[in-house]
């Protein structure tokens, strides 16, 4: 990994076995990183850097005007978001395994005596975990036949920089774990875009093309994860282009 100026935009250069150059602007404020075949040239780096520039200073523009995502400490009173809904948390202190109850439109948890705010987060990551696993299937089941594709296997992972990703070769989508703070409509977007990256691993014409066919609505729910208003999204979206 290096860093290179060109003209007053800085880059992060990451070589990796990938086929293509990838521009990805990232939270918080928008920086740029670029993956590159192993052996691009700096040249060649450097002239798709000044070719996107436009493209690349818009939307680092975008990013600087979000308003910073609030420092969450798990505390009594908190906003969290869940399905797309703001709830406010209740903190318990109890003897006893640590568990999350939703409840009226409120998020309660119950820690043990004590717990810090990592111990309290991770259990609030658990719940949030088992809520996607349950949901899944049924979104599996219903866009599989949709979109002519099947995965075989899924999973939910921590992802800072993705939605999602799709493993071509072993046919294997990941899902963000963030998706559980938006609504789920826009968890459905997801997976039917993995499941569209199984016809076409590019996004190019062909595989928006092939999205629109499966879900014509795709584009509000790509438009919600990407420019809402939610808490999660200054910190956890980027934006991403190919060459």
């Amino acid at each position: 990994m290096r860093e290179l100026l060109i003209d007053d935009i800085r880059a992060e250069v990451v070589r990796k076995s990938v086929r293509q150059l990838r521009l990805s602007i990232l939270p918080p404020l928008g920086s740029l990183r670029i993956t590159v075949p192993l052996r691009t040239t700096e040249a060649t780096i450097r002239e798709v850097v000044l070719r996107k520039q436009g493209w690349i200073r818009k939307h680092q523009a975008a990013f600087r005007q979000r308003v910073p995502a609030p420092t969450l400490h798990y505390e009594s009173g908190e906003i969290h978001y869940y399905q797309g809904q703001a709830l406010r948390l209740c903190v318990h202190e109890q003897a006893g395994r640590a568990q999350v109850r939703l409840l009226a439109g409120e998020l309660h948890l119950h820690v043990p005596l004590g717990a810090t705010a990592a111990q309290r987060a991770q259990a609030v990551a658990r719940w949030r975990r088992a809520q996607l696993q349950a949901q899944v299937p049924a979104l599996l089941a219903k866009w599989e036949p949709i979109v002519g594709a099947q995965a075989a296997a899924w999973g939910i992972k921590q992802m800072k920089t993705r939605w999602g990703t799709c493993s071509i070769r072993a046919r294997r989508i990941w899902l963000s774990l963030e998706l559980s703070h938006w609504p789920v409509a826009c968890l459905e977007y997801v997976v039917v875009h993995e499941l569209t990256h199984l016809h076409e691993r590019l996004h190019n014409a062909r595989f928006w093309h092939l999205l629109s066919q499966a879900m014509p609505d795709w584009r509000q729910h790509h438009q919600a994860l990407r420019h809402g208003q939610l808490a999660a999204l200054a910190e956890n979206a980027t934006v991403a282009s190919s060459a």
